[in-house]
Formats: C-alpha cells, sequence, structure tokens
C-alpha cells in the first residue's frame, strides 16, 4: 500500500506568519544592523561602535541599564516565585480572580504607572508624605536609579507570574507527601525536588524579563527624562533629538542593547546544559 503524499497546506498557514515575521522582526533588526556600520555620509563603517565603547557617557548608559534590569529582574523573580508558590494554595475564584487581576495589570505599564508612582512615591506623593511622618524614606528619590528599580519591580511582577504559573502547575501534592515519608523538612523539598524541576523555568522567565526590563522607554522616559542615563533614553534622543539627530549611532546602540541580552540569553544556555548532563 503506497502512503498518501504529505499534504502542503500547512505552509499556506505559516505563509502570513512568515510574513509578519519577516515585516516586523527580521526586516528591522536587518536595517539597524547594516545602520549601525554607516556614517552620516553614507559609507561604511566601524565609527559608531567606536563612539559608543570609547565614549565614557554612552558607557555609563550601557552600565546603568545592565544593572538596573539585572537587579529589577531578580527582585521581580524572587516575588514572583513567592507569589506564585502562595496560588498553589488558593483554589476555585480566588485563584481566577487573582490570575485575571494579574494578566490585567500586566498591561499596566509605561507613562500611565510613571504616573501612578508621581501621585503615590514622587517627592509630594500620598504615601511618600505619610511615611516621611512616621520618619521612613528619608532619603528615598523616586526619580534615581534606585527610584526606577521600585517601579521596574513593580511593572515585572505580574510577568513574572504568568510565566512561572504553569511551571508549578506541573508540581504534583504527593511528591511532598513523598519526601515528608522520607524524612524530608520542607526546606529539603524545597531544595531538592523544587527547585531542581523549576530550575529552567526560573531561568528562562529571569531572561525574559531582562529583555522586558532592557528595553523599556516609556516608564523611564516619563519618570527622569534624561536625568538618569539609560541606553533606551539615548536611542531616543538619538532617533527624535533636534539637536542630537543620529540615527546611525541609535542603531550601534541598538545592537549593543541586544549584544548584552544575547549574552545573557548564552549563559542561560550554558547553565540548562550543564545542569542536564551533570
Amino acid at each position: 500500500m503506497i502512503p498518501p503524499k504529505p499534504s502542503r497546506a500547512h505552509l499556506w498557514v505559516f505563509l502570513p506568519f512568515a510574513l509578519m515575521l519577516t515585516a516586523f522582526c527580521l526586516a528591522p533588526t536587518y536595517w539597524v544592523l547594516v545602520n549601525s556600520f554607516m556614517e552620516e555620509g553614507g559609507g561604511f563603517s566601524l565609527a559608531n561602535y567606536e563612539k559608543v565603547l570609547g565614549s565614557k557617557f554612552y558607557l555609563i548608559a550601557i552600565e546603568n541599564s545592565f544593572w538596573l534590569s539585572l537587579y529589577s529582574s531578580f527582585l521581580a523573580l524572587l516575588i514572583g516565585l513567592l507569589a506564585t508558590s502562595s496560588l498553589r494554595f488558593v483554589q476555585g475564584k480566588v485563584r481566577r480572580f487573582v490570575i485575571a487581576f494579574v494578566n490585567m495589570s500586566n498591561n499596566f505599564a509605561g507613562v500611565p504607572l510613571a504616573f501612578a508612582f508621581i501621585i503615590i512615591l514622587g517627592t509630594n506623593g500620598a504615601i511618600t508624605l505619610l511615611l516621611n511622618k512616621m520618619g521612613f524614606l528619608g532619603g528615598f528619590d523616586l526619580y534615581t536609579r534606585a527610584g526606577l528599580t521600585v517601579v521596574y519591580t513593580y511593572f515585572q511582577i505580574p510577568l513574572a507570574i504568568l510565566l512561572l504559573y504553569p511551571a508549578f502547575d506541573a508540581l504534583q501534592d504527593d511528591w511532598e507527601e513523598a519526601s515528608r515519608l522520607l524524612g524530608a523538612s520542607t526546606f529539603d523539598y524545597w531544595r531538592k525536588v523544587v527547585l531542581p524541576i523549576l530550575m529552567p523555568s526560573l531561568l528562562g522567565t529571569f531572561v525574559l524579563l531582562l529583555a522586558n526590563a532592557l528595553g523599556a522607554y516609556a516608564t523611564a522616559f516619563a519618570l527622569t527624562a534624561s536625568n538618569v542615563n539609560l541606553i533606551p533614553i539615548r536611542i531616543g534622543a538619538l532617533v527624535a533629538g533636534d539637536i542630537s539627530l543620529n540615527p546611525n549611532l541609535a542603531a550601534a546602540l541598538s545592537i549593543v542593547l541586544v549584544a548584552q541580552l544575547l549574552m545573557v540569553t548564552v549563559v542561560n544556555q550554558w547553565l540548562m546544559r550543564r545542569r542536564r548532563y551533570a
């Protein structure tokens, strides 16, 4: 019996996806990469990268963006881990309400989030004035890198919960009961059972949070304008600025931003491969 020929109908389904991927991902990335090597006169050169890597101003922007993203991603991952583990003990309508609320708050970012934090924790914010009267928050300033860390952590927590929630659903209750029967404590159960199972999800979530923070622009710009030196703000100034308009230099900064994310992704894949073959 001759087997039927495989249908090629799935290729027509894949075609719209391929067109969208090319138009909105591959083509802009190619344009940025090519223009990062172009001078203002139109010649091919490494001058843009020499200017980025040789300027202390841009190096500080790269450093600030990396550490701000790293701190906020780690804090959001830790809080999201604790919150998601707590959801396992909530059932029914309460859990559905929490997930729906987290899903809604995941879209609350950008300028509205910055405005909300200005009202709450700004210089004359409601909570700031209240805590100052109580003797707290004496040196806290929302419009600095420390304030941005708080804001970035806040808008990354819902994303961390949504990404970790399916991984926690894979845990089975009888695993904890079996570990208790074998004499393991709660700490031992988490250290030897839960964390090794969740490690790929934790590392993958951390990389996505880091990418989300590295590319955040509207929140940082609405809060600090150019007071905090960050790569997205520098790129925006070079693309839309009236005085410092230089899209080719902005393209080089964008490639540096992508290189930071690729570096973290490579480290993540290396750690996962070591755990797989350990």
